[in-house]
């Protein structure tokens, strides 16, 4: 009897036994033929491409930025640290150079200890083929009724991958594609990102941080919790020690050093040039938009462009530290002059149009809420960060409140330019690209004020109208103008004082400018103005002398150009080329430069002559007696109507340089000329730049360029006395005080 039952018991256990084995096999069968979903083959496998962030590089070859859907920098196998190779076997499969694909004693190792002894410490199991599997397919349903297919599969592709690649080009491609957390991938971008070097120069506790990290990206992540980070470290270098990969002692001096970071985020908003690598997006985008009519689909975030741009890394860095000192310097006086009456405050006109303009305005209007119920809805005050140049502060406050806050804010634009070329070598669009996106160089245009007169003066030199002529400072309203009556800003004598255009240009008086307009035509100034490259549209108005017409800032720097360029205006440009992701180049972007000269080489040597003029005695002689820079520099400040716009521009035999300082809100002005004139609101950045330019050796090729030297006949022509004074019974029966009226003279 009991001999039946057990001939029984093992008949049934045989059967069961064929069952459980056969529905096994017909379910890794299914798998195989993708009854659960279509598996890739070994053609696809092979021809498998990453998504590779495209990355931004500066003339001298530094990564500042990348622009990407997912942060990924694949490098070679060669580009790999021994050590980082030796970690990552070490700790994550130390049988990997001896399976093929599965390691099926890890796998009776996690079936006995996971499944049979609940013990969950055992791992999953998974070889480095297996993990390279799930990270080139990863895993789209977490249901457990779905991990053994999952796993099932994994094993079925590294087993195929195993079958395509080589052991080396299995790591290549693992170490390219594993997540580290935060959006990035491979180890090239985590290195960059927590090290600021990259994989073949971690060292070798480095390199252990980070190869920690793949087994809990957030837990183990070594900014958020630093020490589960060192705890990690030391475990990788335990294994490495064990595998043979490691010297003991080496590995006792290593776990004793504390956790050290540089932390490097490529923040979209932050770092170094954001309005720069913003406008080179949008010319990227151009350019890919116009490859794909050529067949070519490229894409600007997964591609794996290089980008080469004409920006100076240390010009830039020195250009930004310059700007936040001294923005910040005169945000404060501009806040102190107005006092408890800033507009911001008072000028409930100018704080309604503010409010109705924003976005949180315009979202609960969309809604259907009165203009009253949404005034209510954003005065209402909760907790929120305001950022002003002392940092970021919580505070109680309205949505009303927030917009008031950042309309007070002055705001920049900075630009510097190769002269020869139009490269551009600095690009500061505005003082904060997280907070202000608009680029105040390549989106607005603004009045350029005096910075215009030069052009006028070139006109009237091109038309024959000598250096030494010399023009009155009177004020004159003009009849046919409707009364409108240009004035300077000095006393009443000079009404008496007769300025010859050098002196009239470095003292920047409005009166003369409109004469020498007046005296060369608007027509000829216009032309003149397009032949040294402006493209917009100016107002056929008198005013234009004083620069009522509203300019680009990189425009006006193109203009400029042509005064050390050999007459030729320039376009400022900023990308060099465009690679591939093999550094085969795609593209080289050539320098825009006039054809003909806009006027001719006595007229060049002249209007240099004139604004150095400007800097050594002129409007900006504080580049002299403040900054004490004695380097060879031109240059021009302006200042348009009620202090909107505070402008400066130099020109050094090699660069040239202008800054645009004011409020984005146009309604709003400097309290007074003395901060808000160009030389005191923007000369200084320039000065402060150049001033750092100058400590730096590197530069002398620039900073100790000298201006070419002007022939005899250019020395003669502007030697004469810059002002005369109108004769005893002129000035006898002169009254300063009274304007003179005639009409303004068009020339036909």
């Amino acid at each position: 009897m009991i001999n039946k039952i057990k001939s029984k018991y093992i008949k049934y256990s045989l059967i069961g036994f064929v069952a459980i084995f056969t529905g096994i096999l017909l379910f890794l069968l299914s798998v195989y033929l993708g009854a659960w979903g279509k598996l890739p083959d070994k053609e696809e496998l092979s021809n498998f491409q990453y998504q590779q962030a495209s990355e931004v590089y500066t003339k001298d070859s530094i990564l500042i930025g990348k622009y990407y859907l997912y942060d990924r920098q694949p490098i070679a196998f060669e580009e790999f640290s021994k050590h980082t190779l030796d970690a990552l076997v070490s700790i994550e499969d130390e049988r990997f150079y001896n399976h093929s694909g599965i390691d099926y004693k890890s796998l009776l190792r996690v079936a006995i200890k996971t499944l049979l002894m609940q013990d969950q410490s055992s791992g999953g199991g998974s070889t480095i083929s297996q993990q390279l599997a799930k990270n080139l397919y990863p895993r789209k349903e977490r249901a457990s009724t779905n991990i053994v297919v999952n796993k099932v599969k994994e094993m079925i592709i590294a087993s195929r991958l195993e079958a395509i690649f080589s052991k080396e080009e299995i790591l290549t491609h693992y170490l390219n594609t594993v997540s580290f957390g935060d959006n990035t991938f491979g180890i090239e971008s985590a290195s960059l990102k927590f090290f600021n070097k990259k994989t073949n120069a971690l060292k070798v506790e480095e390199a252990a941080v980070l190869i920690g990290m793949l087994k809990a990206t957030y837990g183990y992540n070594p900014r958020i919790f630093p020490e589960n980070s060192r705890a990690r470290r030391n475990l990788v270098l335990e294994v490495m020690t064990d595998n043979n990969f490691l010297e003991k002692a080496k590995k006792d001096s290593l776990i004793n050093l504390p956790l050290q970071l540089n932390y490097r985020k490529f923040d979209y908003s932050e770092g170094l040039a954001p309005y720069f690598r913003e406008e080179v997006r949008k010319i990227l985008s151009k350019w890919v938009t116009a490859e794909k009519e050529k067949g070519n689909t490229y894409n600007i975030y997964t591609s794996g462009l290089k980008i080469y741009t004409t920006l100076n890394y240390q010009m830039q860095m020195l250009a930004e530290e310059t700007m936040q000192k001294h923005m910040a310097s005169l945000q404060r006086s501009f806040e102190k002059s107005y006092g408890n009456k800033g507009p911001w405050k008072t000028n409930r006109k100018i704080i309604d149009k503010a409010v109705r303009n924003s976005e949180p305005y315009k979202k609960l209007v969309a809604k259907g809420l009165t203009h009253e119920e949404t005034w209510d809805s954003l005065s209402i005050k909760r907790k929120i960060t305001l950022t002003d140049w002392s940092g970021e502060r919580t505070v109680d406050a309205s949505v009303i409140d927030s917009i008031q806050h950042y309309m007070k804010f002055l705001n920049t634009g900075s630009l510097a330019i190769d002269a020869e070329t139009g490269a551009v070598r600095t690009w500061i669009g505005g003082i904060n690209f997280k907070q202000y996106k608009f680029d105040h160089i390549a989106q607005s245009r603004r009045q350029v004020g005096s910075t215009f007169k030069p052009i006028v003066y070139t006109a009237a030199l091109e038309t024959g109208i000598p250096p030494c002529a010399y023009f009155s400072a009177r004020e004159i309203e003009y009849e046919n103008l409707k009364g409108w009556s240009p004035s300077n800003s000095g006393d009443k004598d000079e009404a008496y004082l007769n300025y010859s255009m050098e002196e009239a240009l470095s003292k920047s008086v409005n009166t003369v400018a409109v004469k020498v307009l007046e005296a060369t035509g608007i027509e000829n100034v216009l032309t003149q103005a397009k032949k040294m490259g402006v493209f917009s549209e100016l107002p056929n108005q008198p005013s234009v002398a004083l620069g009522t017409g509203e300019i680009y800032l990189n425009e006006l720097a193109g203009v400029y150009a042509s005064y050390i360029n050999d007459g030729k205006a320039v376009l400022p440009y900023l990308i060099e080329s465009i690679t591939n992701r093999k550094d085969s180049v795609l593209v080289n972007f050539q320098p825009k430069i006039a054809r003909n000269r806009a006027f001719s080489k006595q007229t060049e040597q002249i209007m240099v002559e004139m604004m150095k003029s400007t800097i050594n005695t002129g409007t900006a002689k504080r580049i002299r007696s403040t900054y004490k820079l004695t380097n060879d520099i031109a240059g021009k400040t302006g200042t348009t109507q009620n202090n909107k716009d505070a402008w400066f521009v130099a020109l050094t035999p090699k660069l040239v340089h202008i800054t645009w300082v004011g409020l984005d809100k146009h309604e709003i002005g400097f309290k007074n000329t003395s901060i808000g004139q160009g030389a005191n609101a923007a000369l200084p950045l320039f000065a402060l730049w150049y001033k750092e330019l100058n400590k730096d050796r590197s530069f002398d090729h620039i900073t100790k360029a000298r201006f070419e030297k002007p022939n005899s006949f250019v020395l003669d022509q502007l030697n004469c006395e810059p002002v005369k004074k109108d004769g005893f019974l002129k000035r006898l029966f002169t009254n300063p005080k009274k304007k003179k009226s005639k009409r303004f003279r068009k020339q036909n």
